[in-house]
């Protein structure tokens, strides 16, 4: 029987051991610093009081309860001895047959660490939770003073990072600020308050056709948000975000502006490129290591002369491909490269607003908006979390209401 080990629960890491369940050929250890898969699309929704976080997450546990040939260890890794075959983790040493690096990314502040202590970052459930307080806080602040500049200061909101995070947290933002919330206070207006997403580039949404960037930004701009494309991030202080179009005061900074892969490449003495990226070859595999394999946010793979994005379809197609790449070479079978099959992205901006691209295939508004449900739905893990998600989702489309305000401090 041969041992694999996967380090991280993520899209990827979750995609291979889902393939090689129940196998009597294979013995599967997961590793993970946290209990739970989450599901990162939504986790902006969290951030935005429309979810709970075990709304989003399922315990990995749970995921494969049952299942015989897979153990779960809740655990750090701290390097890989490749030339020894042993993932070294803070509780101990793991010889394995084949190993899946699925690390994930973490955020980045391109050299500007500093401003971590001025910005909430989006990225794990305490971010969040962070920015949820952060944001129901700052209205509770605003109710109580008198101070006309320190409440404006308290109902300013900066988003910096003009990509699907970023306009999903600002639409759904605005919409908690101007209908769930309008009628909750009695000495502030929250239709009052000042949304702003910065963009370093000449629009949102870059990744998007341009048309649909310009949709989104129109369906911002109607929610009351203020888009600011062309603006240059100087420097991050105590609730003053200084850019070269001018300074603002707000008391709530969230950082999307970027992410970068986790430095287990860097620390294992793998081959990586600027980004610190893992680069793989065709099978997904490292060079020279062909029991070594990489996926999600952490590999580095080309298609068409063009890097494949971070997003959640590549890291479950590539998770999938690395189960059968696995059983391939146990079996001794070749397996074509990997291909990914773009089969399109989307984001939603608020009720009834989203755009969608499948290829030449460009849609917004309400026919994107429900396509874009029913996909988060049918990818959520754990059918206890659909069925939740559904009637939140319900719920607050018909009642305007969100059921996740409270402040955990």
């Amino acid at each position: 029987m041969k041992k694999v080990i996967i380090v991280g629960g993520g899209f990827a890491g979750l995609n291979v051991a889902k393939h090689l369940k129940n196998r009597n050929d294979v013995e599967v250890i997961i590793f993970d610093s946290n209990n739970y898969h989450l599901f990162q699309p939504l986790l902006y929704q969290v951030a935005m009081a429309g979810l709970d976080p075990a709304d989003i997450a399922n315990p990995l546990r749970t995921i494969f309860s049952g299942v015989t040939n897979i153990k779960i260890y809740l655990a750090t890794v701290l390097e890989i001895k490749k030339e020894e075959s042993i993932v070294v983790s803070d509780f101990g040493d793991f010889h394995f047959d084949y190993l899946v690096i699925a690390t994930g990314s973490t955020t980045h502040y391109f050299g500007n660490n500093h401003w971590t202590e001025h910005t909430l970052p989006l990225k794990t459930l305490k971010d969040a939770r962070n920015i949820r307080n952060k944001i129901l806080t700052s209205l509770e602040e605003a109710e109580k003073t008198t101070n006309s500049e320190l409440k404006r200061k308290y109902l300013t909101f900066v988003i910096i990072g003009g990509g699907p995070t970023g306009v999903e947290l600002a639409g759904s933002l605005a919409e908690m600020c101007r209908y769930t919330m309008a009628k909750d206070f009695k000495n502030i207006n929250t239709k009052d308050a000042k949304i702003i997403l910065l963009e370093k580039a000449p629009f949102i949404m870059g990744a998007y056709h341009k048309n649909l960037s310009k949709k989104a930004n129109i369906s911002l701009k109607k929610l009351g948000v203020e888009v600011k494309t062309d603006v240059n991030v100087l420097n991050i202080e105590n609730e003053l975000v200084k850019t070269d179009k001018g300074d603002i005061n707000a008391s709530t900074i969230i950082w999307t502006a970027g992410v970068k892969p986790t430095d287990l490449g860097e620390k294992s003495s793998l081959q990586t490129n600027k980004k610190g990226q893992i680069i793989v070859e065709k099978d997904l595999s490292v060079k020279d290591w062909p029991n070594v394999y990489v996926a999600g946010d952490i590999a580095y793979v080309e298609q068409n002369n063009k890097p494949l994005p971070g997003i959640a379809p590549v890291a479950m197609q590539e998770g999938i491909y690395i189960a059968k790449a696995i059983l391939s070479r146990i079996n001794n079978k070749e397996l074509k490269p990997f291909k990914y099959a773009n089969r399109g992205q989307m984001a939603t901006i608020g009720r009834n607003k989203a755009i969608a691209e499948m290829g030449k295939v460009r849609l917004s508004g309400s026919i994107a908006w429900i396509s874009w449900i029913f996909i988060h739905i049918y990818y959520l893990t754990g059918f206890k979390n659909k069925i939740v998600v559904m009637f939140q989702w319900a719920w607050s489309y018909f009642t305007y209401r969100k059921g996740s305000r409270i402040i955990l401090k």
